[in-house]
C-alpha cells in the first residue's frame, strides 16, 4: 500500500509498504540538480552530495559511518542532472535509528572548512577518474553535446575550474536555496510504518523555507545534426549514436521503451544479434533511453576495432531505418513485451527499486502509478505504436555522433548520418 503525507511547507512523505521484506530503504530527494546550477558554479550539487557525510552537529564523519555500520546498512548518495538523492538501506527494526541518522546529515551537515579541502582533491579525483575511463567518458560526453549550450547540457561532476573554485558561501548558499521544501520528498519502501516515520520526520522538517525560484528559461531546444570526435590513443573505437526522444512522463514512452529493446536492449535484440553475433564487430552494443522533465535522447553505443567503426555505424544507422520504414513482427514486439514487464516486476522485489520508483513518480509525475497500471500499458502498445514512435524521433536532422579513438582520418562527417 502506499501513502502519502504532505506537510504544510510542501515536503512530502511517500511509502510503500511491503509486510514480507525484511528490510527498508528511505531516501530523500530533492527534485533540484545539476541543470539549476549556475554555469560558474557547476558541479556544486554533486560537490554538496559528498559535503554532507563529513560531519554533523551531533555526529562526526566517523561516527556517521560507523553508525550505519552498525546496523549493518548502507548509506549512500547519488547526483542527476534532475535530482540528488540520500539514502539508507537496514533491517526494518532499525528504520528509526536509520532516519534520525539520514534527517542529520541531511539538516544539520557544518561543512568544516577542512573536509571541503579534504573532499575537493576527492573529487578532482572523481573528474580524472571518469575522464580516464573510455566508456564512462564517452556517455558524459554524448550528454554534454546532445544538450550544448543548455544548463541541461553540464556535466554532474563539474570541471576541475569550476570544483577548485567553488567557496565554501557559494556552496552553502547553494543548498540553503535549492533544498526548497516543495522539492523535497522523502520516500520509505520495504517493512515500513507510514505514521512512524511521518513522526519522527515531520517535527525536523517542517521548518523548512527557501524563496529561490528556478530559471523557467531553461527549456529543451531541440538539437540539430551534430559529430564530435575525440582523439584518443586506444584499441577500440567508441561510439554513442543518438537522436531525440521522449520526456519521462511522455504518454508514449511504453512505445519508445519497447522499441529501444528491440533494438539494443538484450542478447535478442537486433544490435547484438547483428552486430555481436552474426559479424562478430564487437563485445559490447546496446541501446538505452535518457529520459529528463522536458526531453530526451536514444542512444546506441558499440565499441569496436577502428577499421569496422564504418561498417558498426552503417548497421545502428540501417536498424534504425529498419523501425521507422518495417513494422515490427508482432512475435518480436511480445517478446521484448514481456522482457520489460518481467524486468519491472522483479524489481518490485528490491526494497531500493521501489523507493526510487516512489521519488520519481512524485518527482516527474506528481502521482503514484499503480504497477498494475504500467503492466496494462505495455500491453497496450502496439507494432503500429512502435513504428509511430520510430517515425517521430528517428530522423537523419536529429542525429547525434560521439566517437572516440583514433578517429580523426575515419571521415566521420555529418553526411554519414542518415536514417
Amino acid at each position: 500500500m502506499i501513502t502519502t503525507t504532505t506537510l504544510d511547507n510542501g515536503v512530502r512523505i511517500v511509502t510503500q509498504k511491503i509486510d514480507y521484506m525484511h528490510t527498508v530503504t528511505t531516501g530523500i530527494w530533492v527534485a533540484n540538480g545539476t541543470r539549476h546550477e549556475a554555469p560558474a558554479d557547476n558541479g556544486v550539487a554533486h560537490f554538496i552530495e559528498h559535503l554532507l557525510f563529513k560531519g554533523t552537529k551531533r555526529r562526526t564523519a566517523h561516527q556517521i559511518t560507523r553508525e550505519i555500520d552498525s546496523m549493518g546498512g548502507i548509506l549512500n548518495a547519488f547526483t542527476g542532472h534532475e535530482y540528488v538523492c540520500y539514502y539508507a538501506k537496514v533491517l526494518s527494526k532499525f528504520l528509526p535509528r536509520a532516519a534520525d541518522l539520514l534527517s542529520d546529515i541531511f539538516l544539520n551537515s557544518t561543512f568544516p572548512a577542512d573536509e571541503i579541502e579534504r573532499e575537493r582533491k576527492v573529487v578532482l579525483q572523481e573528474i580524472k577518474m571518469r575522464d580516464d575511463a573510455p566508456e564512462e567518458f564517452i556517455h558524459d560526453q554524448f550528454h554534454k553535446n546532445f544538450w550544448r549550450g543548455q544548463l541541461l547540457g553540464m556535466p554532474v561532476l563539474g570541471n576541475e575550474h569550476t570544483i577548485t573554485n567553488l567557496s565554501r558561501d557559494s556552496i552553502l548558499s547553494h543548498k540553503n536555496s535549492r533544498y526548497r521544501p516543495q522539492d523535497i520528498i522523502i520516500a520509505a519502501a520495504g517493512n515500513v510504518s507510514h505514521d512512524e516515520l511521518v513522526g519522527i520526520l515531520a517535527p525536523l522538517f517542517c521548518g523548512l523555507s527557501s524563496d529561490w525560484q528556478p530559471d523557467l528559461s531553461d527549456s529543451f531546444s531541440p538539437p540539430e545534426k551534430f559529430v564530435n570526435l575525440i582523439e584518443r590513443e586506444m584499441e577500440q573505437t567508441l561510439i554513442c549514436l543518438g537522436t531525440r526522444s521522449l520526456p519521462f512522463d511522455h504518454k508514449e514512452r511504453y512505445a519508445l521503451f519497447l522499441l529501444t529493446t528491440i533494438l539494443g536492449g538484450g542478447m535478442s535484440s537486433r544490435l547484438f544479434q547483428e552486430v555481436r553475433e552474426k559479424r562478430g564487430l564487437a563485445y559490447s552494443v546496446y541501446s538505452y533511453v535518457l529520459s529528463h522533465a522536458d526531453s530526451g535522447a536514444l542512444v546506441v553505443y558499440a565499441g569496436t576495432e577502428k577499421k569496422q567503426c564504418l561498417e558498426v555505424l552503417e548497421i545502428a544507422q540501417a536498424e534504425m531505418s529498419r523501425l521507422v520504414s518495417e513494422a515490427v513482427p508482432q512475435d518480436e514486439l511480445d517478446a521484448a513485451r514481456e522482457q520489460l514487464k518481467g524486468k519491472t516486476l522483479m524489481s518490485l522485489e528490491s526494497s531500493d527499486s521501489l523507493m526510487t520508483r516512489l521519488a520519481k513518480n512524485e518527482i516527474y509525475q506528481q502521482i503514484q502509478q499503480p504497477i498494475e497500471d504500467v503492466i496494462a500499458k505495455y500491453d497496450a502498445v502496439s507494432v503500429e505504436d512502435v513504428q509511430r514512435v520510430s517515425q517521430q524521433i528517428m530522423k537523419s536532422e536529429f542525429l547525434h555522433l560521439e566517437a572516440m579513438g583514433q578517429v580523426s582520418e575515419l571521415g566521420l562527417t555529418t553526411d554519414l548520418l542518415k536514417v
